[in-house]
């Protein structure tokens, strides 16, 4: 199976994507520009002030910015605005498009990464230090009532993460570790027991994003492997499917029938000239759909 290329490279190292009813179509991240990507499920520009980047195959994209130097990952919320990962902590979008970044939460030279909500309505975010140094990443929890935890540390690029449907469990990457882990979930312990789902450290590349299909099974993307991985109930790998781009960040379903998945990539660290396709946003439909309902920040 090949996904199919439906922009142009615009962007520098883009992840995090997320199709969402709320805000009307796809967003994703370029990073470390510290904007947020949109694609409208209609090819309409949704966001007032945001400049029309491209009108193409995936119809009419936009780009607007964070207040900060880095946007990690943007996600739903039940206000009608999202909720954001930013460099050194969190911050809210509301209904009219407005972003307030809430208190930072360190100092350290570490970053905002990847992130899902929870269950109960939470958002949890993983970081990872610059230059990705052992151990230097931890897992940072944003609850409705705006409290803030750090959740536990000893990660190092701390990566994709999903829920499932019956929120007993989530499935999460930190890269170096070449595996998907499982967590159990409550809503009063957060993730725990901790254990290995998929050893894919033998596939092309490095586990970075992933999400779930409507039947609980695993879409990886890996990073430097030009693909992405369909994972059965197993772990094992059933499905590749190859993308034009070598360094893939991560992946969601979306679409009118949720049967589309959206996939991300990034030119970070690649001479000019080399690689054409990456940053660019690709597209296939793998024959399943995505889960049914989202979950929304703040329940």
């Amino acid at each position: 199976m090949h996904a199919e290329r439906i922009t142009d490279s615009i962007c520098h190292h883009a992840e995090g994507p997320y199709w969402s009813d709320t805000w009307g179509g796809l967003r994703w991240v370029d990073m470390l520009a510290g904007d947020i990507m949109h694609l409208g499920s209609d090819g309409a520009v949704r966001t007032a002030g945001a400049p029309l980047l491209e009108d193409g195959p995936g119809g009419a994209v936009t780009r607007f910015p964070a207040p900060s130097p880095v946007v990690a990952c943007v996600r739903p919320a039940s206000s009608g605005g999202a909720v954001l990962a930013l460099e050194k902590g969190f911050g809210l979008e509301d209904a009219d498009g407005t972003i307030e970044p809430l208190p930072q939460l360190w100092d350290e030279p570490v970053r905002m990464n990847e992130g899902a909500i929870a269950p109960d309505g939470s958002f949890l975010c993983g970081t990872m230090g610059y230059g990705a140094p052992q151990g230097a990443a931890s897992m940072w929890r944003l609850r409705p009532d705006g409290t803030t935890t750090r959740e536990f540390g000893d990660l190092t690029i701390s990566n994709g993460l999903a829920f499932s449907a019956d929120g007993t469990r989530a499935y999460y990457v930190d890269t170096p570790t070449g595996r998907v882990d499982i967590f159990d979930w409550s809503d009063a312990d957060g993730l725990v027991e901790r254990r290995p789902f998929a050893d894919l450290s033998g596939e092309d590349g490095h586990p970075d994003g992933l999400c779930l299909d409507a039947e609980g099974r695993v879409w990886v993307a890996m990073h430097a492997g030009h693909q992405v991985l369909g994972l059965d109930e197993r772990g094992a790998v059933a499905e590749k499917i190859s993308v034009d781009a070598r360094q893939v960040t991560a992946c969601t379903f979306g679409g009118a029938d949720r049967s589309t998945l959206f996939i991300t990539t990034s030119r970070e660290n690649l001479p000019d000239g080399e690689d054409p396709a990456a940053g660019s946003l690709f597209a296939v439909r793998p024959g399943v759909s995505g889960p049914e309902s989202e979950l929304l920040f703040g329940g």
